[in-house]
């Protein structure tokens, strides 16, 4: 045992203070623009120590990710337990998981697009699960589509999918020219989710 850890504890602290330097480096500057030395450097983390929990940057990426997504998932999941007032309180909550900290829009959103296949799979996995959230919650405050004898009756599941690529191309766009910091900036961002989900509902229910 070292400073009372076991050699488990210890590899887990190394791997908590990797991602959370990685958070920090990637979130500041881009994925492109950040090296495992620089991650491992800033970490007070030896490179040798680096492969032994991770393969490769996109490794430590894909487990930042994975971290982060648990985290906004499990703050979602709290906010529908707690009972909001209505959608557009989900809406909102959705927005600050996102940019209270900027850089978990920054990893998330901003230097995710275009890094690799495995990138890629692990942002529709967290697409898919956010879609199966929307549509949890759509059935719950009854967003249902009207029935109609004879007509086709509307695929929820893929109008969840759709909404949510849509709300996550405007945190994406939203990015580029706007300031998470700013409170006033993150008004616009939740006011223009509500208008979009707004939309997406008053169409559901009209059929």
């Amino acid at each position: 045992r070292v400073r009372g850890l076991d050699a488990d504890q210890r590899r887990e602290q190394r791997r908590d203070q990797l991602l959370a330097t990685a958070l920090e480096l990637l979130g500041e500057k881009g994925y492109q623009s950040v090296s495992i030395e620089q991650i491992c450097q800033t970490a007070y983390v030896s490179t040798k120590s680096f492969y032994e929990l991770f393969d490769s940057k996109e490794a430590c990426y894909l487990a930042l990710l994975q971290q982060l997504s648990e985290q906004i998932e499990a703050r979602m999941q709290e906010t529908l337990q707690a009972g909001p007032s209505g959608l557009d309180d989900i809406v909102a909550a959705f927005a600050h998981a996102l940019v209270d900290d900027p850089r978990i829009a920054r990893v998330t959103f901003g230097a995710a697009g275009g890094v690799s296949p495995a990138v890629e799979r692990q942002r529709r996995v967290n697409r898919r699960w956010a879609a199966s959230f929307v549509e949890a919650v759509w059935k719950q405050y009854d967003v249902t589509p009207p029935r109609r004898r004879g007509a086709r009756r509307l695929d929820l599941h893929r109008i969840a999918v759709g909404t949510i690529g849509g709300m996550f191309d405007l945190v994406a766009d939203w990015l580029h020219d706007s300031d998470p910091a700013d409170p006033a900036h993150v008004a616009t961002l939740i006011a223009d989710l509500t208008a979009f989900h707004r939309i997406v509902c008053a169409g559901i229910t009209a059929g």
